[in-house]
């Protein structure tokens, strides 16, 4: 199949910015229909469209905006997240991260603090944490598919404090909160008096790629406070998801 055709097709449907028939598409590109259906259903089946509920109508696939939004650089993917980040750190008045999956870990990539200098506030600093005893990497493993989440679960668990989880049974239990709350928390499991909550940033069905988390100290953020921040993280996270996808369609 003609990939320059193919190519026609995927920039007529991303620049639509919304699902279209093959009639709509062979309108827009001068390709005949029935060649447009061909596309439609190969392009279909390798996730790079999908069929908009079955009715023949196709817009950007799951495995395309994956591909798209994994290869973003981290300079655009702060861009994009970081007006957000400031308006919760001072909201929160606490310091508020964001963190992307690797293929290998998660790294904190962005942190923003709290505008007022009169507020103290806990810096997580940037940098690769260990996906079985920091919020921003569990939340991203519980949202992870099975075999990633086994990869995690079986292989060192390392104790850095003595609140570190280190038992696989008690972590997949965890994980399974997790995905049931919708936020982690990793309290005292690397450092002694710091506390962390994190929410996954999701992309339609993407899984979870990226978190968005705030850290501070134990005794700030006790039961109450890391329920009422995991749950502002969860709503914090939705309008980041919806600033990556403005970005991409930009």
């Amino acid at each position: 199949m003609n990939l320059g055709r193919l190519i026609t097709v995927l920039e007529a449907v991303a620049a639509a910015g919304r699902p279209l028939s093959a009639a709509e598409l062979e309108a827009a590109t001068g390709v005949p229909r029935p060649t447009c259906y061909r596309m439609l259903q190969t392009l279909s089946e390798h996730g790079l469209l999908q069929d908009e509920a079955g009715r023949g109508r196709y817009q950007i696939g799951e495995r395309l905006l994956r591909l798209a939004l994994t290869g973003q650089s981290d300079f655009d993917i702060r861009r994009a997240a970081e007006p957000k980040l400031i308006e919760a750190a001072d909201r929160f008045g606490e310091a508020v991260f964001l963190s992307r999956f690797r293929g290998d870990g998660v790294e904190i990539i962005h942190v923003a603090t709290p505008s007022d200098p009169a507020v103290s506030f806990i810096h997580p600093g940037l940098g690769k944490r260990p996906m079985h005893a920091c919020s921003c990497s569990k939340v991203i493993a519980a949202f992870a598919d099975a075999d990633y989440q086994n990869s995690v679960l079986t292989g060192p668990l390392k104790a850095y404090t003595p609140r570190t989880t280190q038992d696989e049974a008690t972590l997949r239990a965890e994980f399974e909160e997790i995905r049931q709350r919708g936020y982690a928390e990793c309290v005292e499991e690397i450092d002694l008096g710091v506390t962390s909550v994190a929410a996954p940033i999701r992309i339609d069905n993407l899984g979870a790629a990226f978190s968005v988390g705030s850290t501070g100290s134990v005794r700030r953020f006790d039961e109450d406070r890391r329920r009422e921040l995991g749950d502002a993280l969860k709503t914090l996270a939705d309008d980041i998801a919806t600033s990556f996808r403005i970005s991409l369609a930009a």
